[in-house]
């Protein structure tokens, strides 16, 4: 069995966390597609319990996208709160994104035909043969308030972006 050595401060590893800095959306974006097309999305039941799942999300503009069915868990938890977050899979380098934000569900046809098509890069149907139409399909819109970059599990350095006027830190 491994030991584990306590630190006491002023004795810590010689690890050099740089300096982060603030970014745009746009960096956050192109960081995140960088890394995965795979994130986790993270919500809160009724119960108060977490709840936390892979997702294949989308951009479109500035908020994030994702197609799921109006009965699943994460429908029902984001009607009780629609506080989230998101994870993006670290990658091999150690580098990751973190979104917090705020999501909301839209079963409305008008945007369910409007990001059926050329906004995700996988075929929905394979998921929902009915295409939009389906009253079971929706999308989740998650509207970022803060995001966190990590590069090399935060040692390298941490970039963060925050909406205007968000409350989040």
């Amino acid at each position: 069995m491994a030991q584990h050595r306590h630190v006491r401060a002023g004795n810590r590893p010689k690890h050099r966390t740089t300096g982060g800095e603030t970014v745009e959306l746009d960096e956050v974006q192109a960081e995140t597609a960088r890394l995965s097309n795979w994130a986790h999305l993270a919500t809160v039941g009724r119960d108060g319990n977490p709840d936390v799942v892979p997702i294949w999300p989308a951009w479109q503009d500035d908020t994030v996208w994702i197609s799921t069915f109006t009965k699943s868990v994460k429908v029902r938890n984001i009607a009780h709160n629609p506080n989230v977050a998101l994870h993006w899979q670290v990658d091999e380098s150690g580098d990751g994104v973190e979104i917090w934000g705020t999501a909301s569900v839209h079963t409305d046809i008008g945007t369910k035909q409007r990001l059926w098509n050329g906004v995700f890069s996988y075929n929905l149907d394979d998921f929902i043969p009915d295409g939009p139409e389906s009253p079971d399909a929706c999308f989740v819109a998650i509207r970022p308030e803060h995001a966190l970059a990590l590069k090399h599990y935060g040692m390298a350095g941490r970039d963060t972006w925050h909406a205007r006027g968000s409350a989040r830190t």
